[in-house]
Formats: structure tokens, C-alpha cells, sequence
């Protein structure tokens, strides 16, 4: 693989519906062992619905802000320079836990899984998607999602859903 020197700008952008995106190393160019985005949160932004991946384990590296998850019946709260990780299979959700604009690193193993991120982004987000058109998406890339899930997340934990862009990244000034 040649070298790569991805700079804070650089990359693919963008949102979901609740969160953005932005793409820094896809499968391809990690032969597929990983890839890697970042996710930008608005304040009290729910990333997604209740849901588990089959196929692959992620890793959540707190850039800045807070970010909440619930992890099977556990709910925690990382911060800057924390890591979560969320192993396969295991039902799942994060957010932003502050009032502040959040962003982690997302690392996802093995890859695959960023072309979800990229298929769902090009169709204008979770919250445009007719429900069919959305577990078609799901199925193909073995994810399990519970859209009954988000009336009592937004509830329980004081969030928005969907959510609105948020700006990426670390403080301008650590540019």
C-alpha cells in the first residue's frame, strides 16, 4: 500500500441523518483488515436506532465532547481519549452525552462496513428513507437495526433524533 497522509480536511464527507461522516481509510486501502471515519455529533444527537452488527467489531475513539453508548444492558459515558469498543453482535447505540458538538474516530474491523456509511449518506440519510428501503440496506450488510428503539432513547436519555451536521473534528485552533 503507497503512503497516505490524511489531513483534517481531507476525506469524503458526509451525514446520515443524525451524524455525519466523514471517510478517512476505506476497506480498500487497508486490504480490507479495517477502516476507519469520523463521526461529527450535534449536542444530544442519537447516532442510530438500537442495532448489532453480524460482521464486524467497532471501535470508538473520543475526539472530543462526550459521547454516551448503551452496550447491551450497560450504558456508559466516554470522553476525550477514551475508547469503546463494540464487539459483534452485541446490540448497541451511542450519542452525544453534552451540549457541545462531539466527534469520534470510528474504527470498524474487518472492513466493509464504511460502504454502508457511504450508501446511506448518498441516499440522503436515515431520516429520508422509506422503512423498506432502509432494512434492504440493513440486509446487505448484515446489520440488524430496531427502529422501535428511538421514541424511548430520545426519552430516556434527553436526545434528538434526527440530529442536525455538525462541524468536524478538533477545535479549530488544534489544527
Amino acid at each position: 500500500m503507497p503512503v497516505k497522509i490524511v489531513g483534517p480536511g481531507d476525506g469524503k464527507l458526509g451525514f446520515l441523518g443524525s451524524i455525519g461522516v466523514r471517510f478517512i481509510i476505506d476497506g480498500k486501502e487497508a486490504g480490507d483488515r479495517f477502516s476507519l471515519v469520523e463521526h461529527p455529533m450535534s449536542p444530544h444527537a442519537l447516532a442510530a436506532p438500537l442495532h448489532r452488527h453480524t460482521r464486524e467489531d467497532e471501535y470508538s475513539y473520543v475526539l472530543r465532547g462526550r459521547m454516551g453508548a448503551l452496550l447491551g444492558d450497560d450504558v456508559v459515558i466516554a470522553s476525550p481519549g477514551d475508547l469503546v469498543f463494540k464487539p459483534r453482535n452485541q446490540w448497541h447505540t451511542f450519542w452525544n452525552a453534552g451540549d457541545e458538538p462531539a466527534s469520534i474516530l470510528e474504527i470498524i474491523s474487518p472492513a466493509g462496513f464504511e460502504k454502508f456509511f457511504h450508501e446511506l449518506s448518498d441516499l440522503g440519510g436515515a431520516a429520508v428513507l422509506h422503512t423498506s428501503a432502509l432494512a434492504e440496506l440493513c440486509g446487505r450488510y448484515g446489520l440488524d437495526m430496531a427502529p422501535e428503539s428511538v421514541e424511548d432513547l430520545v426519552r430516556r436519555f434527553n436526545l434528538k433524533f434526527p440530529g442536525e451536521p455538525a462541524p468536524l473534528g478538533a477545535p479549530a485552533e488544534a489544527r
